[in-house]
Formats: structure tokens, C-alpha cells, sequence
């Protein structure tokens, strides 16, 4: 009889062995003695074997349960665990928190050393100063949609998201001023940060000549249509990179009518300016004047500029009168009329031949901002020499009459600068009746085809040819009365609201 183990602990089973078979006989001596060792061995399950397997299969699970809690997050309600969390962070992010910091430091004052300032006037392109990118701010490019204005917007996509920073305030030689682009969490050292919207104008000519400032300021207009009537803090003026502080009182009233409160002009005063930069929060800047605008875009700046302008003087938007005004708008002094009574004479035997035409003579030196627009909002036909007087000219109704007269010499020499009124009247939906060349003049010491007589003939004045003026100044009345009858007969209206009110 062998007892063997059960599979149950507690019970033991007695049974009879089997015969072996003959190859599996042993010796009489070993079959005595483990039968003996059976009869008083009992096996268990606990070997050592199985005790180092289990205890390695508990400590994989604690192993991979403690991973695991260490890349779960802990809510923070779960104070129980708040020792595990503090003990996870120092043990990830301490060191590597302060590497990081580090490394944004070095990073941010990188980018502030990155900023690099070069001259707002590149002497690289005095010979083209005004073509493509221009002189002035010369390593950056416009913006430009179909018929709109061309400016340049700071921060924007073209600018990868940087603002503008200007260094130095000289007002004798723009290449000592400095411009530069930095994003606005990393200003240069030394930077200050100026809030609101800056306008930064340039302006090749000069912002006391009403047509020349005129001219660069208009597209600011145009872009202050197309931005949901924008307006600007302050302005900065430039001419050939140098600042200007001011401009005309003329020009200067206009624009504080157009963008309803005066204008805030940078003076740079203060010393310390000098060589700190000052970064703008948003800049818009221009320098091609009304370069790629649409005739039809134009119009309707012009047609603001005037509507507010009349607002501003209390003039009546919309004229009921069935009166033909001509007005004679004189000069003193250069490109005047050597004869002004005989001129007036001629003009005024030919406006009593029209019904219901009025004749007025007056002088821009004398007027006011708000007279020459009265004056203006009251003309139907403007008689005036070349000058800056005629910029006013967009201040009366659309489809007014301009007739233009020039001193001797001015046909084969001034060049495309005689063209700027004829340009302008079609820019704001005038209708410019066409010129007058005085052939007689001061002679000049060169052949009358030299260059150098130009400055002989710039300010030469003016005489008159009385037939030629008499059918011209009949001719244009004429046309001015069919034209005044059909728009009263379609009821033609002028708008009395003007845009961005």
C-alpha cells in the first residue's frame, strides 16, 4: 500500500499500486526503499521555486500600479495622494523649470538684440527715390489690393506679427533716423511701447505747400474709408526721413475736420527721444501719395474731405439755387495776372450774356480755411492762374468747370508738373476745362528750350488774349447752363450725410 498526496490538504487516499511493467523494474533494495520514503514523506505546494515566482509577480504589479499613478494626473480634491503629486513635480520639473526659464531668458534676449535699425532714408536709392519701394523705409514693401490705397500696417501677416520702432528725431538728414521691426513682447532695450494707432506719413515735397500735403495725406483718408473709419492718436511726419512738425494751416483744418478732432502731429521734444526707440503699438504708414488708387476711389475720398469740410463751416451740403457762379480766383505776386481788370472785364461781359450768372473776384490770401470752402461750395466755374489756390477746387460740386492759365514758357519746360490740376480735377469728378499758355514773357539770357530758363519763366505773370477768352469763357457757360437744366430736370440730389459720422 503508498499513500499519496490528494489534491485536497486535509484528505489522504489509499489505493493499490499496479505491477510495473518489466522496464520499469527496479532492484529489490530500491523498490524496499522508497517505498519506505513514500509511506513517511507528504508534498506542498510552498517550494521555493514557487515562493520566488509569486513574490516577483507582486512586486511587477506595484512596480507597474506606481507608473501608473505616476503618469495620471491627481485631482486636486484627492488630498490623500497630495504627498505623491508634490513629490512628482519637484521630481520632473524642478530641474528642468529652471533650465526652461533659462533658456526663455537667453531666447527673449536674443530676440531683443535681433532688432536691427537701418536708416529711414536709404541713400542707395537717391537716384529713385520715389520708384518701387522707395527711399524711404526701403527694405519693406506695401500692401496693395486692386484699385486701393498702398500702405504698409504694422502689426500684420506681412510683418509676421513685429511693430514698428523708430530711433532719432533729426530734422536736417533722414539717414540719421532709424526704423526697425521687433514683436512686441521683445522691444529692444531702452524701448519704449506706445499705445494707439500712429499714422507715419512721407511726404517727398513739403506739407506747407497745400497741394503737395494735400497729396500725402490723402491716402490715409482712403485707408481710414476702408478700415471702418479708423482714426489716428497722433501722426508722424516725415520729409526725406526728416521730421516735420507741422503743416499747412489750410491743410492741417481739413484733415481735423476729416477725422472729426485735431490732429495729434509728433513734436519729439523731449531729450530723451534721442536715442531710445519708440515702438508703436500699431502703425500704418504711407509713401507713394495716392499711387494705385482707382479714379472711382479717389472720388470718394475727395467727395469726404469736401463733405466734412462743408459740415465743418455750417455750408449747406445741397445747393437749390439755379445760379451759374464763376468765380475769378486770383493770385499776387508770381503767376498773377499783369492785367487783371482787362481779365475781369472779359469774364464778366460774358457771364451778363447767361441768364441767372454770377460773377465774384476774390483772392486766396485773404480768406479763411472756412471762406475758401463757402467760396468753393458756391462756385460752378473756377477762372484761376496755376498755383496752389487751385487745390481747392475739389471743394466745389462734382462736375464743376476749372479753366487754368500759365505764364510764358511753362509748356516746353515745367513738364508733367503743369498736369497735377488736370489730374486732380478728374481725381475728384471735376470737368477741367483746359489751359492757357502765355506766350509773351521776361526773356530769358539762354535758348527758350533750355532747362536753366525755367527759372526765369517759374514765376513769370500772366497776360491775357481777349478773343481767346471771351469765346472760351462763352463756350464753357454754355455748357455749364445745359448741364445745371438736365440735372435739375432728373432731380439730381447731393448727398446731405457724409460717410464715417
Amino acid at each position: 500500500m503508498t499513500v499519496l498526496p490528494s489534491h485536497h490538504p486535509t484528505l489522504t487516499t489509499t489505493t493499490t499500486k499496479p505491477d510495473m511493467p518489466h522496464y520499469q523494474k527496479h532492484s529489490p533494495r530500491s523498490t524496499v526503499a522508497a517505498a519506505t520514503t513514500a509511506t513517511r514523506t507528504h508534498f506542498s505546494f510552498f517550494s521555493p521555486k514557487l515562493s520566488v515566482y509569486l513574490c516577483s509577480i507582486c512586486v511587477t504589479l506595484f512596480i507597474l500600479f506606481h507608473i501608473k499613478i505616476l503618469q495620471t494626473p491627481l485631482p486636486s480634491s484627492q488630498t490623500s495622494l497630495s504627498f505623491l503629486q508634490t513629490w512628482q513635480e519637484k521630481l520632473t520639473n524642478n530641474d528642468e523649470s529652471d533650465s526652461c526659464t533659462h533658456d526663455v531668458s537667453t531666447m527673449a534676449d536674443r530676440l531683443r538684440e535681433s532688432v536691427t535699425f537701418l536708416p529711414l532714408k536709404d541713400l542707395r536709392f537717391a537716384n529713385a527715390a520715389l520708384v518701387g519701394h522707395t527711399w524711404f523705409m526701403s527694405s519693406l514693401y506695401d500692401t496693395h489690393e486692386e484699385g486701393e490705397v498702398q500702405y504698409q500696417q504694422f502689426p500684420s501677416k506681412s510683418s509676421d506679427g513685429r511693430i514698428l520702432c523708430i530711433k532719432g528725431r533729426d530734422t536736417h538728414d533722414g539717414s540719421w533716423n532709424y526704423y526697425g521691426l521687433a514683436y512686441p513682447g521683445f522691444l529692444p532695450k531702452n524701448a519704449t511701447l506706445v499705445s494707439g494707432r500712429t499714422f507715419v506719413s512721407y511726404n517727398h515735397y513739403d506739407y506747407g505747400n497745400i497741394w503737395h500735403g494735400l497729396s500725402a495725406l490723402v491716402p490715409f483718408v482712403a485707408w481710414h474709408l476702408k478700415s471702418e473709419c479708423a482714426t489716428p492718436d497722433r501722426w508722424i511726419l516725415y520729409h526725406w526721413g526728416e521730421v516735420r512738425k507741422g503743416m499747412s494751416p489750410w491743410l492741417s483744418t481739413l484733415m481735423d475736420a476729416t477725422f472729426n478732432g485735431p490732429l495729434n502731429i509728433e513734436q519729439f521734444d523731449d531729450s530723451s527721444y534721442d536715442d531710445s526707440p519708440m515702438c508703436y503699438e500699431e502703425a500704418v504708414v504711407m509713401r507713394h501719395n495716392e499711387g494705385g488708387m482707382s479714379r472711382q476711389k479717389r472720388m470718394e475720398v475727395y467727395d469726404l474731405i469736401r463733405c466734412k469740410a462743408r459740415t465743418m463751416c455750417g455750408v449747406e451740403l445741397d445747393r437749390t439755387d439755379n445760379e451759374i457762379r464763376l468765380t475769378l480766383f486770383m493770385r499776387t505776386g508770381p503767376r498773377s495776372f499783369r492785367n487783371e481788370t482787362g481779365v475781369v472785364e472779359i469774364f464778366e461781359r460774358e457771364c451778363k450774356k447767361v441768364e441767372n450768372c454770377r460773377l465774384k473776384v476774390a483772392y486766396s490770401s485773404n480768406l479763411t480755411v472756412c471762406e475758401q470752402v463757402k467760396l468753393m461750395a458756391s462756385t460752378d466755374i473756377l477762372v484761376s492762374p496755376h498755383g496752389a489756390q487751385l487745390t481747392n477746387m475739389f471743394l466745389m460740386d462734382r462736375n464743376s468747370s476749372v479753366l487754368e492759365f500759365f505764364p510764358k514758357g511753362w509748356l516746353k519746360l515745367a513738364g508733367v508738373g503743369q498736369l497735377v490740376y488736370r489730374w486732380m480735377g478728374s481725381w475728384s469728378g471735376m470737368r477741367h476745362q483746359g489751359t492757357w499758355h502765355d506766350t509773351e514773357g521776361d526773356p530769358c539770357p539762354f535758348p527758350e528750350d533750355d532747362r536753366r530758363c525755367m527759372s526765369v519763366y517759374k514765376n513769370g505773370r500772366i497776360g491775357y488774349n481777349s478773343t481767346y477768352f471771351a469765346e472760351w469763357a462763352s463756350k464753357v457757360l454754355d455748357e455749364v447752363k445745359t448741364r445745371k437744366s438736365d440735372e435739375t430736370a432728373k432731380g439730381n440730389k447731393v448727398p446731405t450725410k457724409c460717410a464715417c459720422s
